[in-house]
């Protein structure tokens, strides 16, 4: 039986890094004879973070979301998932809104508040999480290493990919940003770039053989 990869975008640009690295990843598990559900986060019908009601807590639906919205499917599909890659820009220092909602409501349906018994989630999966940013690469390692231990803990083993001084725009001329270099970005975009699609391609491949 083929295996299912669920892969999220979790920038609001077509076409931009974000979406190459995702894009990348997924093509790596199909490669690799897996089947993935793709969703682009900011193409879903509205949806919040989580909304505190506990529902996940109760009895009869512990452990799982209750809440209706456009995120419902991204979270079904996840729970019957055999892996999970998700991408997203670096935002203010941060993760995207979109992608920060998802984490809201993935992790806190799997939080019991038992000493017992740390998380309702006994079905773990592999991780690939990506993030691309304006700044260099090591900027943001901690804040992503933070986020991968949640991930390990209440979904399953994690690896990380970070995409720093990324090129922003196709033409930097209409903005007057003095604070980035042009030549140098685009210097990058055409020879580390490529090797960070390879790196996300190959742990796309990686992971079908380790879910």
């Amino acid at each position: 039986m083929s295996k299912t990869i669920v892969v999220i975008n979790g920038s609001p640009r077509t076409g931009w890094n974000t979406d190459l690295l995702v894009t990348e990843a997924g093509r790596g598990v199909e490669d690799a004879g897996a089947e993935i559900i793709r969703f682009d986060l900011y193409k879903l019908e509205k949806y919040t973070g989580c909304m505190s009601c506990f529902g996940c807590k109760r009895e009869k639906t512990l452990g799982k979301c209750i809440w209706q919205d456009g995120l419902t499917p991204v979270l079904e599909a996840i729970r019957e998932a055999d892996g999970l890659i998700i991408g997203t820009p670096n935002y203010l220092g941060n993760i995207s809104a979109g992608f920060r909602a998802l984490y809201e409501r993935l992790i806190f349906q799997y939080i019991t508040y038992k000493k017992e018994v740390r998380s309702y989630n006994d079905r773990k999966i592999p991780v690939f999480l990506i993030m691309d940013s304006n700044a260099p690469d090591t900027s943001y390692r901690e804040l992503m290493d933070s986020y991968g231990k949640t991930f390990e803990s209440f979904i399953g083993p994690v690896k990380i990919l970070l995409s720093g001084e990324t090129l922003q725009v196709s033409d930097y001329a209409p903005f007057n940003w003095t604070a980035f270099n042009e030549e140098q970005r685009r210097e990058r975009r055409e020879t580390v770039f490529p090797e960070e699609l390879k790196k996300a391609y190959e742990t796309g491949r990686e992971m079908v053989g380790t879910a």
